[in-house]
């Protein structure tokens, strides 16, 4: 099969790479590759990867819960992670930015942080990376919003207001199967005001892991399109963390697009975070969401460097096999560039203009 360029909506690539806590940001790890996890610079290449959101997570402090293996289990539901100290995001939110300015200077060209379509389209065209902002979970950001600016001014291009812990702005879907999304309340004042400032700085505004009530709070205040970077079919998988089918139609009027998740949890019928996931599953799901988002507002969400994904596709230089089996399951070539990656910069152009 010939290879597809992708354009992916998530990876927690920055995070792997920060935690090496080398001088280098860990640039060299990636850029020569060879070093574990799912994507570096070699294996992009090899995959067809030539850009996509780089997402910046703090973690929690786990408190010795083994959170994959519960999540290995016919049903849970995963205890949420207490609020992040703001001084510990922003010491977190800012090694990790510099770690992808660290490893952009030192590709030579190589990766480059992107803050528009047009630099995206042309970090494609001469065979670079294309590397934009992202923030999942916006602890590192006061209500004052005054670290939105400066970060937008950095590059930022893409804001989750929440991960699934609760924070000044909102409260997350926790993981949680099986579960409704409806969890909570959704957006505080806080909340309401960062999607104003987004929406006037032409910030992705990211749903991926905000509650129902949340998800609703953004659809009415926002005027952009609405963007779950990295979501699946509830109707599919009942977990608490995929879209119901409310949802995604609120989604598809919007304009906007959800991207694909490719965490088996979010994948299988049963909920389970296990790698022998086939890629029926990831079919199934495309299947449901071209049924009420049409085949325009579909992209991709690995989610790589962030959860088990299928051992058939094993890490980025394994998406070839995922277009394959989507090509075997019956998607024609024009449908899977669109996933692949026409739909994405579609979708960035009508959030940033351009």
């Amino acid at each position: 099969m010939t290879q597809i360029p992708v354009f992916d909506g998530h990876n927690d690539t920055l995070l792997r790479l920060w935690q090496r806590r080398e001088p280098d940001g860990g640039a060299r790890a990636f850029l020569e590759g060879g070093e574990g996890g799912h994507i570096d610079l070699p294996r992009a290449r090899e995959g067809g990867l030539f850009g996509g959101l780089f997402a910046i997570f703090t973690p929690s402090r786990q408190l010795g819960v083994d959170y994959m293996r519960m999540m290995r289990e016919a049903a849970y539901d995963v205890p949420t992670p207490e609020p992040l100290p703001i001084a510990e995001a922003q010491a977190a939110t800012l090694g990790m930015a510099a770690t992808l300015s660290r490893v952009a200077r030192a590709s030579g060209g190589g990766v480059a942080i992107c803050r528009s379509v047009a630099e995206i389209r042309d970090a494609k065209a001469r065979g670079a990376l294309a590397a934009v902002l992202h923030i999942e979970g916006a602890e590192a950001i006061a209500p004052d919003l005054d670290a939105l600016h400066v970060l937008h001014a950095a590059g930022l291009r893409s804001v989750g207001p929440v991960w699934s812990r609760p924070n000044v702005f909102g409260h997350g879907a926790p993981f949680r199967f099986p579960s409704s999304p409806d969890v909570g309340p959704g957006l505080t004042q806080a909340g309401k005001a960062l999607v104003r400032e987004c929406d006037a700085l032409k910030i992705v505004i990211d749903l991926s892991h905000l509650n129902e009530a949340g998800f609703w709070d953004v659809s009415k205040l926002s005027r952009a399109p609405l963007v779950a970077t990295h979501s699946n079919a509830h109707a599919v998988t009942p977990h608490a963390r995929n879209l119901t089918d409310r949802q995604l139609d609120a989604i598809r009027v919007s304009g906007g697009l959800v991207g694909l998740n490719l965490a088996t949890c979010f994948l299988r019928e049963d909920g389970r975070m296990r790698a022998d996931t086939p890629l029926t599953a990831a079919a199934r799901h495309l299947d449901h969401l071209i049924d009420r988002l049409g085949e325009d507002h579909v992209g991709l969400g690995s989610d790589f460097d962030g959860a088990v994904v299928p051992e058939a596709i094993g890490d980025v230089a394994g998406l070839p096999h995922l277009f394959e089996a989507l090509k075997a399951h019956g998607f024609d070539d024009a449908i899977l560039e669109k996933i692949a990656w026409r739909n994405w910069l579609d979708v960035l152009a009508r959030v940033w203009g351009g």
